[in-house]
C-alpha cells in the first residue's frame, strides 16, 4: 500500500505509551519518506523539541539523545529548534553537542533556542533527590522515579513565576546573577526545612549526581573531550551542610549559557517563515500521553504537557491542522510506580530477552516489561486523535535466547473482581489496582523478521499478531461504535533499531481488521 500523504505540513511525534516507544527513530523515517517523495529534497524546514527536558531520552542513529531533536542525524534538516514548552540545563546543551561537533554533527549551526525556554540549573537537581528523599524517608513511600534531572522543580518555578529564561544570557551578567541567587537560596531552605534531608543524605546528593553523570559521558572522557572534574559535583560543595559554592556555580551556568548565546532567538517566527515557504515542521515530543501531568497518573507523570495541543504553545503559533503520528512498541514497558497490569513474571522466558534490551535511554534504568496493552493505546487514540500510528520493536517477539516458543498475548479489556468488563481505562489508579487484564492469546514465531521489508514477507503470525493488535487499538478508541471515515493507519513497523529496518507497506486498517477476525 502506498503511504498516504499527510494531512498537514506540521506532523506531530507523539508516545501512546508510558514512554520509551521509539519516537527518536520515527523522526528518521519521516524525514526520509518526505525526502522520496519530494525527489531528493526533505522539504523539513525545523524539527522542534515541544517539552520536558533532559529527562526524555530518544536514540537515533545509535546517537542518545536528550535535549537536542533527533533530526540531529539528518543534515539537511535546517534548524534544530527547542521550543518554549522546554527546560534546558545549559551544561547539560554543552556535554550533549560537544562531542557531537567533534563527531562532524553540524549543530551549532542549525541550533535555535527559544528565548522563553527556561533555564534549569544544579538546584533543581537537588530539589528532585531532595524531594525522592522526602517520599522515602518522611512520608515512607514509594519513590515516584524521577530522572534526577530537575525537570519538575524546574517547571515549578514557572508555576511560581520564578524563571530564568535563554534570554537572560544575553542581558547582563548582574541581572543573570541576581535571579540565580535567589532561586538557589529559596530551594536550599526547602531541601533543608521542608524535604528535612539530613546532612548526610544531602552530601550523598553530589555522589548520586557525580556517578550519573560520569557514566553518561564516559566516552566523552574516554575521547578527552572533558576532563573529569566537568562533571564533579563536589566541587559545588558550601562550606557547611546545606549551603553551595556559588561563585563556583555562577561561573559554571554563564559560562555554559555564553556557549550558546547567538543559538537564542525567536523560534515563532521561524517555524511561520518556514510554514510560509511551504517547509514541513516536526515537532518531536518527550515522553508519552499518559506521563502528561494532567492526564496521566501521578505521581508518575512528567511535569510538562506530553501530547499534541502542546506543539503550538511550545512554538507559539496559532492552532492549525496538525499531522499526529502515535508510537508504540509491540510490547510494554514501563519505569517507576505505574499501575503495570500486563507486566510478566520476572521468570518468564520472553521477559528474560525483554529485559536485556530494556534500559532507560536517560537513567539506564531497567524498565519493567509486559504483554501489549491495548485499552491503553485505544484510550490514548480516542483523546489525543492520531492520523497514523508507528509499531516498533515487532523483532524482539521472535523465538530467540530464553524464549524458544510460547503464546503471545494482548491486552483487549480489563475486568474487575465482580466480573465487569472495562474498554477504558480507569483514571483512579486505586480502581486500576483492582482490575485484571483480559488477554487474546496468540500463536508466536520462529523466524528472524529483523531483515524483512514488506508486509506480506512476515511469517503470518507476526502478520496476525498486528492486526489483532490494531483491532484491540481501533475497538477501544471508538467503542461507541462511530468509528469516522477514515480510521487512522499503521504508517510503520519497526523490525530493528537501524533506520533501515522498517516496514512501510502496511494494509489499511480496515484490512488488518479483517485480517483480525480470521
Amino acid at each position: 500500500m502506498a503511504l498516504v500523504p499527510f494531512m498537514s505540513r506540521i506532523i506531530a511525534d507523539v508516545g501512546i505509551s508510558m514512554g520509551d516507544e521509539g519516537k527518536g527513530r520515527l523522526i528518521a523515517e519521516v524525514i526520509d519518506e518526505l525526502r522520496q517523495a519530494n525527489g531528493g529534497s526533505n522539504g523539513v524546514g525545523a524539527v522542534m523539541k515541544v517539552n520536558g527536558g533532559a529527562n526524555s531520552g530518544h536514540t537515533a542513529g545509535g546517537l542518545k539523545l536528550n535535549l537536542l531533536p533527533a533530526a540531529v542525524i539528518n543534515a539537511d534538516v535546517r534548524c534544530l529548534a527547542i521550543g518554549s514548552g522546554v527546560v534546558a540545563d545549559p551544561r547539560k546543551f554543552k556535554w550533549e553537542i560537544t562531542p557531537l561537533e567533534k563527531q562532524g554533527y553540524n549543530i551549532l549551526a542549525r541550533l535555535l533556542i527559544d528565548e522563553r525556554t527556561q533555564v534549569s540549573d544544579l538546584s533543581h537537581r537537588l530539589l528532585d533527590l531532595a524531594w525522592e528523599d522526602y517520599r522515602a524517608n518522611i512520608l515512607h513511600e514509594e519513590p515516584r522515579g524521577s530522572t534526577g534531572r530537575g525537570i519538575s522543580p524546574a517547571f515549578s518555578d514557572e508555576v511560581g513565576q520564578r524563571q530564568i529564561y535563554y534570554c537572560d544570557f544575553k542581558g547582563s551578567k548582574d541581572a543573570f546573577v541576581q535571579k540565580l541567587i535567589q532561586r538557589i537560596n529559596r530551594i536550599l531552605l526547602t531541601i533543608q526545612h521542608v524535604c528535612q534531608v539530613s546532612p548526610e543524605n544531602w552530601n550523598s546528593f553530589f555522589d548520586v549526581l557525580t556517578d550519573a553523570e560520569t557514566r553518561a559521558n564516559a566516552s566523552s572522557l574516554e575521547a578527552n573531550i572533558f576532563k573529569k572534574d566537568e562533571f564533579n559535583f563536589h566541587r559545588f560543595i558550601g562550606s557547611s551542610p546545606f549551603t553551595l559554592d556559588n561563585d563556583a556555580i555562577i561561573d559554571a551556568y554563564w559560562e555554559a549559557g555564553l556557549t550558546f548565546k547567538n543559538n537564542i532567538g525567536d523560534v515563532r517566527e521561524t517555524i511561520l517563515r518556514e510554514l510560509n515557504n511551504d517547509q514541513f515542521i516536526i515537532g518531536e515530543f518527550g515522553q508519552s500521553y499518559w506521563l502528561d501531568k494532567r492526564h496521566g497518573f501521578p505521581p508518575n507523570v512528567t511535569a510538562s504537557h506530553t501530547f499534541t495541543p502542546e506543539f503550538f504553545q511550545s512554538a507559539g503559533i496559532p492552532l492549525q491542522p496538525l499531522h499526529t503520528i502515535g508510537v508504540c512498541k509491540a510490547y510494554d514497558t514501563k519505569v517507576g510506580t505505574h499501575v503495570f497490569l500486563t507486566q510478566f513474571p520476572d521468570e518468564h522466558p520472553l521477559a528474560v530477552k525483554l529485559k536485556a534490551l530494556e534500559f532507560g535511554t536517560s537513567t539506564g534504568r531497567q524498565r519493567m516489561v509486559g504483554w501489549c496493552d491495548t485499552v491503553e493505546k485505544g484510550e490514548a487514540l480516542r483523546y489525543g486523535g492520531y492520523q497514523d500510528l508507528m509499531i516498533n520493536k515487532l523483532d524482539a517477539l521472535s523465538y530467540s535466547g530464553q524464549w524458544q516458543g510460547g503464546e503471545l498475548l494482548i491486552c483487549t479489556a480489563y475486568r474487575d473482581t465482580e466480573g465487569k468488563l472495562y474498554y477504558q481505562m480507569p483514571r483512579d489508579d486505586a480502581e486500576r489496582r483492582l482490575l485484571q487484564p483480559v488477554y487474546v492469546q496468540l500463536p508466536g514465531w520462529e523466524e528472524d523478521i529483523s531483515a524483512v521489508r514488506n508486509f506480506e514477507d512476515l511469517p503470518y503470525n507476526a502478520q496476525r499478531y498486528i492486526a489483532v493488535l490494531i483491532k484491540g487499538i481501533v475497538d477501544v478508541a471508538y467503542r461507541d461504535g462511530k468509528r469516522p471515515k477514515i480510521l487512522p493507519n499503521l504508517r510503520y513497523i519497526g523490525v530493528g533499531p537501524d533506520p533501515s529496518q522498517i516496514i512501510r507497506d502496511v494494509p489499511q486498517t480496515e484490512k488488518l481488521l479483517a485480517l483480525a477476525g480470521s
